[in-house]
């Protein structure tokens, strides 16, 4: 099989610099063009000087007539933009978008959660909101692959499948998440001026926070049940990765050797979710730069109750590296291929 030629819109921002690592490792992938509105003529490596330049395309402007020279889209854009790009999408076009925009089934809840009115309704019916672990076997029927977002990812991989499953109750959940920096974007320095991100930890967002509804969403869709939980996302004075913990009540009859059992099968063909030995204290430096997440269950204090661990890559598993992921289930390559470790 030949290449499949590739097009990065949004190519200079921290996810899409991780994604252009991946693809440039990709035996099967040819990066044909990096678009970016306000870098137009420079080269990637102005932007990350890891990246070699060598068979890589200067920066351009996203242009339609592009559309008819690639296989495969990806869109590292602001919520709203790839909208826009759908809508001009051909037969051979795949779309694999990591923004919010084909999150949400509901076009309501689009708005209502950012804002902004939903350009592409036609197209959302089209898309998968693409877990890779929950959702392998359905990646491939789609045009549209909309890649999760940082926070949901490590939160639904070790919540979904023990909700649905009966071993927890599915109500009094408490999410607490941390991330590095690097999930607010390039802006995030002229976001958070006020703040000391090199020094300080920072709740936001608290009970309001937009990756809610696709938590929401995904947990009530996968476990077919109203779930009930609240999260709060902290933004960490790290640069990059994601420690979530999440406090469970336990199922009667049920209890963390039980928990640990299931999830270790649940997850024992996945390239990429490690579930650790119980009451094992987990790192984001266990992750990073990988397109990992690993998972440890703990005890708590009290019995009926479990505290579970999970660590990613917010730019990798969280971001670049779950869309190549995606990719590669679609197009029936082996899951892990781009990736180094």
């Amino acid at each position: 099989m030949s290449k499949l030629n590739v097009l990065v819109c949004g190519s200079t921002g921290y996810i899409g610099l991780q994604l252009i690592k991946i693809l440039k490792n990709h035996k099967k992938i040819f990066i044909k063009y990096l678009c970016g509105n306000s870098s137009v003529g420079k080269k990637i490596s102005h932007f990350d000087k890891s990246i070699k330049d060598n068979n890589l395309p200067k920066i351009t402007k996203f242009n339609i007539k592009y559309l008819k020279d690639v296989d495969i889209v990806f869109t590292a854009l602001p919520n709203g933009e790839s909208q826009k790009i759908a809508n001009y999408l051909l037969k051979n076009n795949l779309l694999i978008d990591l923004s919010a925009d084909f999150r949400l089934k509901n076009p309501n809840d689009y708005y209502k959660w950012y804002k902004l009115k939903h350009q592409a309704k036609h197209l959302i019916k089209k898309s998968i909101y693409s877990l890779p672990e929950l959702k392998k076997d359905k990646i491939i029927q789609h045009k549209i692959i909309s890649s999760p977002g940082c926070y949901p990812t490590s939160i639904l991989i070790p919540l979904a499948p023990l909700i649905k499953n009966n071993l927890i109750l599915n109500s009094n959940i408490i999410i607490d998440s941390k991330s590095g920096y690097s999930g607010a974007g390039r802006g995030v320095h002229k976001k958070y001026k006020n703040k000391n991100l090199y020094e300080s930890l920072s709740a936001y967002g608290v009970g309001i926070h937009r990756h809610n509804s696709e938590i929401q969403q995904e947990l009530d869709f996968y476990t077919k049940k109203k779930n009930k939980f609240d999260f709060t996302p902290h933004l960490s004075p790290m640069f990059r990765g994601i420690l979530t913990t999440i406090y469970v009540d336990l199922k009667k009859g049920i209890n963390i050797s039980k928990v640990h059992k299931y999830l270790t099968n649940f997850y024992n063909n996945s390239n990429f979710i490690k579930i650790k030995k119980p009451n094992t204290f987990l790192s984001t430096n266990d992750v990073i730069n990988t397109n990992n997440c690993h998972i440890s269950v703990c005890n708590s204090k009290n019995k009926h109750k479990l505290i579970i661990l999970s660590v990613i890559d917010n730019l990798i598993k969280g971001g670049g590296g779950q869309a190549v992921q995606s990719m590669n289930i679609h197009y029936g390559f082996r899951e892990n291929e781009g990736f180094i470790n």
